[in-house]
């Protein structure tokens, strides 16, 4: 029970960093900026190093969480141009019928490409409930240090969450749905490791899948639209700022 009170406090940290997104206004292009960074720092410093140690096993000279980063990568690379041909393909269909651009479809497109990613993220919170759960059936110290991890970093679980469900497109209700699902998800899976535990090697492919999935999002859609509107220097500072504080709380946390 000690685990699902832990991830009460992932809860609240999640609910904080959604709150905080939304109060951004007209500073949208460094909420983005500082957002990649923390998805990048997450990456770098915990995701993909808990994935190998969870997964060493190798394919073909290549160790299967790198195998499955690579993947999650191109998985969404696939989902976004899927999306893209289509929205394409429907924009040409209206300028031959009508003699211009619809794009009904190609905007639900890309704001189901948002509700994905969302949904990943809510994922991802979940395996930080079956993390602390775990953690906690392996003893009270190591319990302690993964649950700190969690609760820090689901601020930025949170941030992002609500972020990216807005960047494409999708309205304040819907997001603000899918942060709760977020703030809940640790909860629900520190609850559910009270009946069973997930097989190690299981999370290891998931988090490495789950890594390429959000570097994606940070390189390819994030810091692009970070950048387009306002090309600064503050941005770029906010990236790095984000990196910096991901390094720093996973740091302590060790």
């Amino acid at each position: 029970m000690t685990a699902v009170l832990v991830a009460a406090g992932a809860f609240l940290m999640t609910l904080i960093g959604g709150f905080v997104a939304q109060r951004t206004g007209d500073r949208r292009h460094l909420v983005l900026g500082f957002a990649a960074g923390l998805m990048l720092g997450v990456v770098a410093f915990d995701l993909l190093p808990e994935a190998l140690h969870e997964a060493p096993g190798e394919v073909h000279g290549v160790p299967q969480a790198l195998l499955m980063f690579a993947a999650g990568f191109l998985t969404l690379h696939v989902v976004e141009r899927a999306v893209a041909i289509h929205r394409g393909h429907e924009g040409e269909y209206a300028a031959h019928s009508h003699g211009h651009h619809h794009g009904h479809t190609g905007s639900a497109g890309h704001q189901g490409v948002g509700l994905t990613a969302a949904l990943a993220l809510v994922g991802h919170s979940m395996m930080d409930g079956f993390a602390i759960g775990a953690a906690f059936q392996a003893g009270t110290t190591v319990g302690t240090v993964v649950a700190i991890a969690v609760v820090a970093h689901d601020f930025a679980d949170g941030f992002n969450t609500y972020t990216i469900t807005r960047l494409y497109g999708n309205n304040r209700r819907r997001a603000l749905t899918l942060l709760a699902a977020d703030a809940v998800a640790p909860v629900s899976g520190a609850a559910i490791t009270l009946a069973f535990t997930i097989p190690e090697h299981l999370l290891g492919l998931y988090l490495g899948f789950f890594s390429g999935f959000l570097l994606y999002l940070a390189t390819s859609d994030i810091l692009p639209e970070a950048h387009s509107p306002h090309p600064s220097r503050s941005t770029l500072l906010c990236t790095v700022a984000g990196v910096g504080f991901m390094w720093l709380v996973i740091g302590l946390a060790g």
